[in-house]
């Protein structure tokens, strides 16, 4: 998608003002008249170096069933982490497209990652927060316990 210096400072200045993908993409279509796809936008977006705002929630303080975040969709259940453990589940349900295995790790500090190998058996590492690297005792322990469970699994 070609725009002019000027289109692309008013998408910029959109995305500065908490303006969501979608809502970029409906600005497009209204100011410029151009149609593109979610994905054009994305990509737009992305080469401008623009950062879309996360948008922030709202959590009732007693209210308990918004406040805990639900377990990651198959994940197989995990004992609860003590401190200096790590912990490492197994997805029953293929959350990961692509992927032929996944779950996931909680270390010891209490971060958690989401890991896969793909069908070319690449090994994939998803920090739930970016650029989070865990202890190297915790990631030895944690290479052990995936041996450990993908071998009982018949990987």
């Amino acid at each position: 998608m070609n725009l002019s210096t000027e289109q692309e400072n008013l998408v910029r200045q959109w995305v500065a003002d908490g303006a969501s993908l979608s809502d970029v993409q409906k600005q497009i279509r209204a100011e410029f008249g151009l149609h593109p796809t979610f994905f054009d936008v994305r990509m737009l977006v992305m080469s401008l170096g623009a950062q879309v705002k996360d948008k922030e929630v709202q959590v009732a303080a007693d209210d308990v069933t918004k406040a805990k975040l639900p377990p990651k969709p198959g994940a197989s259940p995990s004992e609860p982490t003590t401190p200096g453990s790590v912990s490492v589940s197994v997805d029953t349900l293929q959350v990961i497209p692509g992927a032929l295995v996944s779950g996931g790790v909680t270390f010891s500090d209490g971060n958690k990652a989401r890991w896969y190998f793909d069908q070319m058996g690449r090994f994939g590492f998803e920090p739930e927060l970016p650029g989070y690297t865990p202890p190297e005792a915790d990631m030895q322990s944690f290479k052990l316990q995936l041996s450990q469970e993908l071998r009982s699994r018949g990987f």
